[in-house]
């Protein structure tokens, strides 16, 4: 008997841009979830404190019933707060983490999340929490299944719908096998004699600092925005044209953290190692392509 056999998959983050329009409820739903992980961010710290427990997520869904009817949050979207919580603290082994601020100098992007199945794409709007939201729809997400995601806000007050999603794995043709090394005159260079060209904050460089000193904060942002969004355009085109080409890619193990504490910090942050080195990772796992990191040390 014949049996398909069905292409590998693997998860994959959609971002589409939410229209403005739903700007002001997603920010009253972010104001919400910031005082739901304020609670919890107190809560934990009290009870290590005075009891010496650490409290789990399991746990502090005790704490929190009632919680979104009261705050006008999805009940998934307080749950998914504390199970946010719980993972941070974990992973940067803390007693207790940073305030979400609502407002301020210092104030926190809007972060709204849920779990899979809550939110919907129907009629072309994604359905979440009682409200229809309208987005740029550049990936056709009637094709495919919503899982985990969020609501999240940029520094210019723009919202974007963040999805995982199921897609499948559609093999590269290339065969070569490419070794990427990462510097600061140029962010990447390829065995194959491709370049990344890294100075995208030093090529406005001198614009932020007139913007900055005539206090023109929109100004500011806007540049921050600019830079940001070349850098990661030039990013995709360099590592899509890798990955169409390879079987396999190796990349040096050069970390961020560890160059910003030397003379060369602006240098090292303005390549962009790490979103470069993410980018390739998730787009080698999309094509079928080995990636791997490997040490530069002699």
């Amino acid at each position: 008997m014949n049996q398909s056999v069905s292409n590998p998959t693997h998860l994959r983050t959609l971002r589409l841009r939410v229209k403005d329009k739903h700007a002001a409820e997603l920010a009253r739903q972010a104001r919400a979830v910031n005082y739901v992980w304020n609670y919890i961010n107190e809560l934990s710290e009290r009870s290590i404190r005075e009891r010496g427990v650490f409290l789990s997520a399991f746990d502090l869904h005790r704490y929190t019933t009632g919680a979104s009817k009261a705050l006008g949050l999805h009940s998934h979207t307080v749950q998914k707060t504390s199970a946010s919580y719980v993972q941070a603290r974990i992973q940067f082994r803390k007693r207790k983490l940073a305030w979400r601020k609502s407002g301020g100098v210092r104030r926190s992007l809007g972060w709204v999340p849920f779990n899979t199945g809550h939110a919907r794409w129907r009629n072309g709007q994604v359905h979440f929490n009682g409200t229809a939201y309208g987005v740029w729809d550049s990936y056709g997400l009637a094709g495919f299944t919503l899982r985990s995601g969020s609501f999240s806000e940029d520094s210019r007050g723009r919202w974007y719908f963040n999805v995982a999603v199921e897609t499948e794995t559609k093999l590269s043709a290339g065969k070569s096998v490419i070794g990427i090394d990462l510097g600061c005159k140029e962010a990447a260079t390829a065995s194959n004699a491709e370049k990344l060209r890294g100075r995208w904050y030093r090529d406005d460089e001198k614009a932020l600092a007139t913007a900055q000193r005539a206090g023109k904060k929109r100004q500011v942002k806007k540049i921050h925005a600019r830079i940001k969004n070349r850098r990661k355009e030039d990013t995709h085109q360099f590592t899509t044209g890798l990955v169409e080409k390879s079987g396999a890619i190796f990349v040096g193990n050069v970390s961020s953290k560890a160059m910003v504490k030397t003379n060369m910090a602006k240098s090292a942050l303005d390549a962009g190692w790490y979103s470069l080195k993410k980018t390739l990772e998730y787009k080698c796992a999309s094509a079928g392509v080995l990636y791997q990191e490997v040490n530069e040390a002699p």
